[in-house]
């Protein structure tokens, strides 16, 4: 990717509640990109304009240049973009909600890309994840796309696949365990390199050196330690140590199902229904703030609103708590963390221009780095980026506890595929008997009518 101080950067999905945060960083790093412009697109008209317009504000409090515009039809968003970044909820947050609640009735835990309420999400994304990549292509023929949709690495497989566009997968789950651990051992990133391996919230750590010193011992046999790595009280200290593997968080919804379950139960919720009633009194918030012209008191609710969000996370399924607890006290800087969801977006943009070339866990092509899956095959792994290019860093086999694990959830994933693109019931079907946190097929019928039928009412 050649020099260029007039980037264009798109994001489609921009009435999305996390687009000013990642507005916040492309503007942080607009020397760096070479971004002149951002431009986000959205099907809904009032929600694009309440995020541009606090994108704006974030801008001009940061005493920043950058442009951010509403695009006119995604067309015009896409055209001639270096970057695309992708970031849809087809359903919106309600679907979310309605598949956790609809997973819940059904017995199996409710959670947005594992599971059924997962496969559901996937079954409706990845046809128009494909039809809006293969427009990145004809618009934008040098252009990236960037992906945060989720489940994102079975719809970066399905991009991958199924178009020529050059395409990365994002999540910031991996770098935020890599930075918690650590913050546990009282050091910074820079000094400690985390052997990861594994798919899209499906990974786990499997070596941890500091300075060069090899500290997964230490890090395993010590109780206080493991405690500082999850947001919420997720895993048994012993299993953790008997599979000599840190897993990431969203590990809790293979590993620890009917605690996960019960809790959701117990609560009457899921995560789904509470960032849902977040979502529409912080819209309400904005609205109001904003037509008053008061950018300051937007993003001052913008960041109280994301600190409840990310303070909460993971609370109800692990503790039975929630985003509302009364107690619960949420007071960071949202912006300026040091991992998240923008921070991972402008490494990997900053990486493929050139400009700060860098090791990073994405989700990219197999390519031979993982010998037990096939090279066409998306996983997530370290990979070293640089202008234009993303090569993964071979990777030792993988261990026999997740062995099966993987393979039997890539399977799951190229079906789900299958399915989204032929929209073929017993496919997807299929899927969810493959998928090994359902695993039988008598229930897949009255689940998938539940998911996927707009006439039945969830739970």
């Amino acid at each position: 990717m050649a020099n260029s101080p007039n980037r264009k950067i798109t994001l489609i999905g921009g009435g999305g509640v996390r687009t000013p945060l990642v507005i916040f960083g492309v503007n942080e790093a607009a020397e760096a990109l070479g971004a002149r412009e951002m431009v986000l697109w959205d099907p809904d008209a009032e929600r694009l304009n309440i995020m541009a317009q606090l994108g704006r504000a974030i801008v001009a409090a940061e005493d920043g240049d950058l442009i951010v515009r509403e695009a006119k039809s995604i067309e015009d968003a896409v055209e001639g973009a270096d970057f695309v970044m992708n970031s849809i909820r087809v359903g919106g947050i309600a679907g979310r909600a309605a598949d956790e609640l609809a997973a819940i009735k059904h017995g199996y835990p409710g959670q947005e890309t594992t599971g059924p309420a997962g496969a559901a999400m996937a079954l409706r994304t990845v046809p128009i994840a494909i039809e809006q990549a293969k427009l990145v292509k004809q618009l934008s023929n040098n252009g990236w796309v960037v992906n945060f949709t989720n489940p994102a690495g079975l719809i970066t497989q399905a991009v991958t696949n199924h178009t020529e566009a050059k395409v990365v997968g994002i999540c910031d789950t991996p770098t935020e365990l890599f930075h918690n651990i650590a913050h546990a051992l009282g050091a910074t990133l820079a000094d400690v390199q985390c052997d990861y391996v594994g798919l899209n919230h499906l990974g786990w750590v499997r070596k941890i050196t500091l300075h060069g010193e090899d500290v997964t011992d230490r890090v395993l046999d010590d109780d206080a330690v493991l405690s500082k790595l999850y947001s919420a009280p997720l895993f048994d200290f012993e299993m953790i140590r008997t599979l000599r593997l840190i897993p990431t968080e969203y590990l809790f919804f293979y590993y620890c199902r009917r605690r996960s379950l019960d809790n959701q139960r117990k609560q009457g919720s899921s995560r789904g229904t509470e960032v849902e009633a977040l979502n529409q009194t912080l819209i309400a918030t904005l609205k109001d703030r904003l037509q008053a012209n008061d950018g300051t008191e937007a993003i001052a609710a913008y960041a109280a609103y994301l600190n409840r969000r990310s303070g909460s996370y993971m609370k109800l399924e692990a503790e039975a708590g929630s985003a509302f607890d009364k107690d619960a006290t949420f007071n960071i800087d949202p912006f300026r963390v040091a991992s998240g969801y923008h921070r991972i977006a402008i490494d990997v943009m900053s990486a493929l221009t050139g400009a700060k070339p860098a090791r990073i866990v994405v989700n990219t092509l197999n390519g031979g780095a993982l010998g037990s899956l096939p090279a066409t095959d998306i996983i997530e792994t370290s990979s070293d980026i640089s202008a234009d290019s993303i090569v993964p860093v071979p990777i030792a086999p993988l261990p026999d506890p997740v062995l099966g694990l993987v393979h039997s959830v890539k399977a799951y994933e190229r079906a789900a595929i299958e399915a989204a693109l032929t929209d073929s019931r017993p496919v997807a079907r299929k899927a969810l008997l493959i998928h090994p946190a359902i695993g039988e097929w008598d229930p897949t019928k009255a689940l998938l009518e539940d998911l996927l039928d707009p006439t039945c009412v969830h739970c």
